[in-house]
């Protein structure tokens, strides 16, 4: 309704009013609710066939009306062969979305009926649909039904909310039809209009009333891209009318809704997300509140058509039927010894499907053994392992064998070993760049589309041309503080263009030092409730892939406005601190500013610039102060209980003109790393006081919790068996001076290797509203800090924006906006960048795998590896020159698999080999043949090893 306002007083000739009243009832009291409706005639039909729609609204105050967007060269197919706009029903875009948004159809109306039914049912569909609607090039048409007078209709006595709801649509259809019939009579062009929809009864009453209609697999049939269009129909629509066969129920009925809630609510059942191991698809677990270590859940039956992801109920199962998790690698179903049973638990319903776009190749043993276009089954892979297979009726088979395809699951019913989805589109051929990367990138769900007209709209008209204002009167410039005079530099990984941070440091006349930490003062150009605001906000971080990265912003501003490059004006935001020589913060103060950068050095540049005494320039100066400093600040973080912990670092080398890889090396951390990250620390740790201070209920925090003991039970008795070596666990403390003392003489590796390990029994840090958590619940455990946010990186994470926002309103700078003010919808969007920021975590480390996997192809290297896990069958190595772990399997030793023994006790596999017996044990050091491989179940190109010897004893 909003898209067609104007002043009462002009709406009155076209409108009529109408009533609608509600009964509410609320502790025992009922009240009569009377809404006022205005509906009106000049909500326009937006087909540019009719110049009298056009002629009959006014526009807005500025005399400015919508586009038309329906064409006047209509679509015209083998099932409807005359121009025409199609009306699809609710079911319709609730199961056929992505065919609806593949490029053929276009000229559709969606009536705001069922934009309201879809937004009830789903709002990530909503999300989608609406942005169809916007999206200029599909000719997608909202129209308004519910508010104009020839198109409401009531809702009948004893009429359902459902019926009288396809009443309305067939309704919409009747008036578009008469209404472009009549505008067109005289033009010499027509249009039909047409319903499609798959409900058998709806279809029925449109055509005994007149109505074009027919459902959607006729529709799309008609079509050129039929093939490809019917495979996107979802079956659970294909199948909705059906009656499903009983046949032989392979997995336990679900619990109805109430009955899970009721158990829940009474202790007599669990709630939670369930994940499946990576290396055994038939055992899960869930976390729940009531039981200190995981519950365990074994077996198809247990899982019950679980994913992974999904949001389950369970129920514990009696004590003797307790299982021990598994000490085998699981390719098929079997069950494990009873030494130590932990707490088992069945799947009895689930809460919310983590269903989403899974990437895959088809199954080559259902290859069809010969063409034709009939519709078949046939199985997808998906990449991740930890999805079951995927059944498909497709029409494409032929042409689909040896791609990567995308599909979306349907449903999952108990007669079915495997869940039923439908295709969405191709990627291209296996093992190609932009396929595997594009498939990357769906696979862990990062919005990787070009930025949409309406955000690019938002951006400075000015452009690249865009200055820091020179007039000292310019509003813009009110309360910034110019810094334009101070010897800032930034200190970025190697060809960094996105520079959120830069520093200073100076001596004061007390002879304490001045320090500043600039941040890119990116809510100067992203405000809220933009187009540009929203995007960032959905997309929620930066991802950064080997050879690209998927950007939070435009890039006008993410490496041209915003960042802060040499030697150019930007606006910023400081945080100035007076500290002591020995680290010890006296002040601090917060304002919007303008800097103006000296240079931009990479951390190579910075330590060769700290290193040479030849270089006593006062910029040169400053940046030893800062590492100065930022030693006796990390000495401070360290022993309050700081973890210093250890996850894999490598770096793809690319051959310059192709950005083919040729080889792998492992990242060297400089002093000038800890000296950046020292001070991002600090400024996140300080802006985190202050605006907690100012907004005790809706501050944008992070968090880290202290992770459960059990957690570090395995680590701690690996350790204590192996090494003698005891993990002390009480406190951040403790557990950091016991990593300390992890030491192997013999073995240099051996503590970051425990530190690894230790990282991986960590709970994930993450974002979250200030008034959701008592203040005990703010700390950071990993840092050993009382209270932490993100404000230091605003071009490429979202959270760092809204601190930003929120430190401008603490400071007085500007007000808050009324969106921050809002507990709910601050964690809606913590909940969002949780989400995306893990996501792009996984992405990242994808492409770092499937780059080292190309970077290794057709050679064969002999590597230093060492044993991080052992299974009766087999164990994981990890390389760390490549950061990355492979699988060796006992079975692949030898031509003829060996005999083996695993002692589970001590953490040793003993085998019985061809050059006579030998054992490794848990944290050994081994050497490896490292090769390329392409991986037979997911078709991924990854590193394969085998083994060449064990305590320098040669197996080969």
């Amino acid at each position: 309704m909003t898209s067609f306002k104007r002043s009462l007083a002009d709406s009155r000739e076209s409108s009529e009013l109408f009533s609608k009243v509600f009964l509410r009832s609320s502790k025992g009291k009922c009240t009569k609710i009377v809404r006022e409706l205005y509906l009106r005639r000049d909500i326009p039909c937006s087909s540019k066939l009719c110049t009298r729609c056009l002629a009959d609204i006014r526009g807005d105050s500025y005399g400015r009306t919508k586009p038309f967007v329906l064409s006047s060269d209509a679509p015209v197919n083998d099932t409807i062969k005359v121009p025409h706009y199609i009306v699809p029903d609710t079911n319709v875009f609730l199961y056929c979305m992505d065919a609806l948004e593949h490029a053929a159809i276009t000229d559709v109306i969606v009536l705001q009926t069922v934009l309201d039914e879809v937004r009830a049912r789903s709002l990530p569909l909503y999300n989608r649909l609406r942005a169809l609607v916007a999206s200029g090039e599909k000719r997608f048409y909202l129209f308004h039904n519910e508010f104009r007078s020839e198109t409401y209709v009531r809702r009948e006595p004893g009429e359902t909310v459902n019926d009288r709801n396809d009443r309305a649509i067939r309704r919409g259809v009747q008036w578009y039809h008469e209404h472009l019939k009549e505008v067109t009579w005289d033009t010499g062009k027509s249009i039909t209009v047409v319903m499609v929809s798959n409900d058998g009864g709806n279809l029925e009453k449109g055509m005994r009333e007149g109505i074009t209609c027919c459902n959607i697999k006729d529709y799309v049939s008609g079509m050129k891209n039929s093939n490809e269009l019917l495979d996107m129909i979802s079956a659970a629509l294909e199948d909705e009318n059906a009656k499903v066969a009983k046949g032989d129920m392979l997995y336990p009925e679900y619990y109805s809704m109430s009955k899970m809630m009721t158990g829940v609510g009474a202790g007599t059942l669990h709630q939670g997300k369930f994940n499946i191991s990576p290396y055994n698809f038939l055992e899960g677990s869930i976390h729940v509140p009531s039981f200190d270590r995981p519950l365990l859940i074994l077996g198809r039956e247990n899982i019950n058509r679980s994913v992974h992801g999904d949001q389950v109920v369970v129920r514990v199962l009696p004590k003797d039927q307790w299982k021990q998790p598994s000490s085998k690698i699981i390719e098929e179903e079997t069950m494990t010894k009873n030494d130590n049973p932990e707490p088992t638990a069945r799947v009895v319903g689930v809460i919310k499907r983590n269903w989403r776009y899974y990437v895959g190749h088809l199954d080559p043993s259902s290859a069809p053994s010969a063409g034709g276009r009939s519709q078949r089954n046939v199985f997808l892979i998906p990449m991740d392992k930890k999805i079951p297979k995927i059944r498909l009726r497709t029409r494409q088979a032929s042409e689909l064998f040896g791609k990567r395809i995308v599909v979306s699951i349907d449903a999952w019913d108990r007669n079915s070993r495997y869940p039923t989805g439908h295709f969405v589109r191709s990627l291209g051929e296996v093992e190609t760049k932009e396929a595997e990367i594009e498939a990357l990138l769906l696979e862990w769900d990062v919005q990787y589309r070009p930025f949409p007209k309406a955000v690019l709209d938002c951006l400075p008209k000015e452009g690249h041309e865009w200055r820091v204002p020179q007039d000292p009167e310019d509003p813009r410039l009110h309360q910034r503080v110019d810094y334009r005079g101070l010897l800032v530099c930034s200190i970025d990984p190697p060809g960094c263009q996105d520079i959120d941070d830069a520093l200073h440091a100076s001596r004061m006349p007390n002879g304490n030092y001045e320090v500043g930490v600039h941040i890119a003062d990116v809510t100067h150009f992203v405000k809220p409730n933009t187009a540009m605001d929203d995007e960032a906000s959905v997309r929620g971080t930066t991802v950064y892939l080997v050879d690209k990265r998927v950007d939070m912003l435009p890039m006008l501003l993410g490496t041209d406005l915003c960042s802060l490059k040499p030697h150019v004006e930007r606006f910023a935001f400081s945080v100035i601190w007076e500290m002591t020589e020995n680290g010890d913060v006296v002040d601090s103060r917060f304002s919007k500013s303008m800097i103006k950068s000296r240079e931009a050095f990479s951390y190579e540049q910075a330590q060769l610039r700290i290193d040479d005494k030849s270089q006593n320039d006062e910029l040169t100066q400053g940046m030893r102060t800062l590492l100065m400093l930022s030693k006796k600040l990390r000495q401070k973080r360290m022993a309050a209980g700081a973890l210093n912990l250890a996850s894999p670092e490598v770096k793809i080398e690319s051959e310059s003109e192709t950005s083919d890889p040729i080889d792998v090396k492992t990242k060297e951390m400089l002093e000038t790393n800890s000296l950046v990250e020292e001070f991002m620390l600090l400024a996140n740790i300080s802006v985190a006081g202050k605006i907690y201070e100012a907004f005790p209920q809706t501050a944008m925090l992070r968090r880290h919790g202290a992770p459960p003991a059990s957690n570090f039970e395995e680590l701690q008795n690996q350790l204590r068996v192996t090494r003698g070596l005891t993990l002390h666990i009480d406190s951040s403390k403790a557990l950091a001076d016991s990593l300390d003392r992890c030491v192997d003489p013999s073995n240099p590796f051996f503590n970051t290797l425990v530190r690894i390990l230790a990282t991986r029994c960590m709970l994930s840090a993450e974002y979250f509203c200030s008034g959701t958590q008592g203040y005990p619940e703010f700390r950071h455990y990993g840092l050993a800090s009382e209270i932490y946010t993100h404000f230091t990186s605003p071009i490429r994470r979202y959270a760092d924006v809204v601190a930003h926002r929120q430190l401008a309103a603490a400071i007085g700078y500007e007000p808050l906006h009324p969106t921050l003010h809002s507990m709910a919808k601050l964690e809606g969007v913590c909940g969002n960048i949780n989400n995306r920021h893990r996501n792009a975590q996984m992405a990242g480390r994808g492409s770092v795998e499937y780059y080292v996997g190309q970077a290794l192809r057709g050679k064969v290297m002999e590597e230093e590896g060492y044993l991080m896990r052992i299974f009766s069958n087999g164990f994981v190595v990890f390389v760390p020159r490549f950061g990355v772990e492979g699988l060796i399997r006992v079975r692949d030793l030898t031509p003829l698999e060996p005999k083996s023994g695993f002692d589970a006790e001590n953490y040793t596999l003993t085998v019985e080999g061809s050059i006579g017996s030998w054992s490794v044990g848990l944290f050994d050091r081994v050497v490896v043949k490292v090769m390329d491989d392409v991986e037979e179940r997911t078709g991924k190109r990854k590193i394969k090893m085998t083994l060449v010897s064990v305590k320098g004893r040669k197996l080969e």
